[in-house]
């Protein structure tokens, strides 16, 4: 009895992620058919599958990849850069702001802890105005430009994903036992020694989770590297690059899905591959938090 109470209930919930998987799902699925069509075929109906063909694909990639205008491998190659630049200093930065807001129980880490906190809920819309003001101004400043560069727009990702990346991980390294750094200070140790050698590599889990979810987002976003690359500059990310083939009178939808079908494909493959380690450490992260 108890069993068939549950059925309409287990039904229900099913629909409900059915529903939910097609809602999040058909943007996607209309970027991969409409890759495999002309311009004409997307115009006259994106969600038809019956123009979609492998050919196409083929042909559409080969436009894309080998466009004067769009220079893929470049774009690529900028995006990786800033991608991985900014990831590996997310993690490093990170983890110690975290070990030192959490073992260090005064006022001031706590006021610091909460600023991280509180800087998580402000919009970039915002701040966007101002920050390229003071970027251009600190690259006047310091003799080194901060705005249309690597280092510059690097710097900016620090400061908007910090705050995530110390949250996430402060609430791992509250579980982390006291005991063991204090065994490490009676065997000689410096505190630099004890972090890298005892609370880094025990942070792996969830720095492999926060460095994927930082990915996802670095590599995807649009609007900053818009504003401090801009569109005309040397430096092109993949999602500022697919603008080439968007014209004033002019847009060529094959080229334009199917360059962003070749932007997205990297992170869909490393969300496959990590998608356990992300659930891992986002649960040991809010449970020893």
């Amino acid at each position: 009895m108890h069993r068939k109470e549950r059925l309409p209930i287990i039904v229900l919930r099913f629909v409900i992620a059915t529903i939910l998987a097609i809602y999040v799902l058909f943007p996607f699925a209309l970027v991969v058919i409409n890759s495999c069509k002309n311009k004409t075929n997307i115009i006259d109906n994106p969600i038809s599958f019956n123009e979609a063909s492998l050919g196409q694909l083929l042909s559409n990639l080969d436009n894309v990849i080998n466009n004067q205008s769009f220079l893929f491998w470049r774009a690529f190659g900028f995006s990786a850069l800033i991608t991985v630049l900014s990831l590996v200093l997310l993690a490093l930065f990170g983890a110690m702001a975290a070990w030192v807001i959490c073992r260090n129980k005064t006022k001031w880490s706590a006021a610091i802890y909460f600023t991280f906190i509180a800087s998580m809920i402000i919009p970039f819309q915002v701040v966007m105005l101002p920050l390229i003001s003071t970027f251009r101004r600190a690259g006047d400043f310091i003799g080194i430009p901060m705005l249309f560069s690597v280092q510059g727009i690097v710097f900016a990702y620090l400061g908007f994903g910090g705050a995530m990346t110390v949250f996430i991980l402060n609430g791992f390294i509250k579980g982390v036992p006291y005991d063991l750094e204090e065994a490490a200070s009676i065997d000689g140790c410096a505190p630099e020694q004890t972090f890298f050698r005892i609370i880094f590599p025990l942070l792996t889990p969830v720095i492999t989770t926060v460095t994927i979810l930082n990915g996802m987002w670095i590599w995807n976003d649009y609007l900053l590297p818009s504003l401090m690359l801009g569109r005309a500059g040397d430096i092109k990310t993949l999602p500022i690059a697919v603008q080439a083939f968007v014209g004033s009178f002019v847009k060529q939808w094959d080229l334009i899905l199917t360059a962003a079908l070749l932007a997205i494909l990297p992170m869909i493959i490393l969300f496959l591959i990590a998608q356990k380690q992300i659930m891992e450490g986002m649960i040991e992260g809010a449970v020893k938090g």
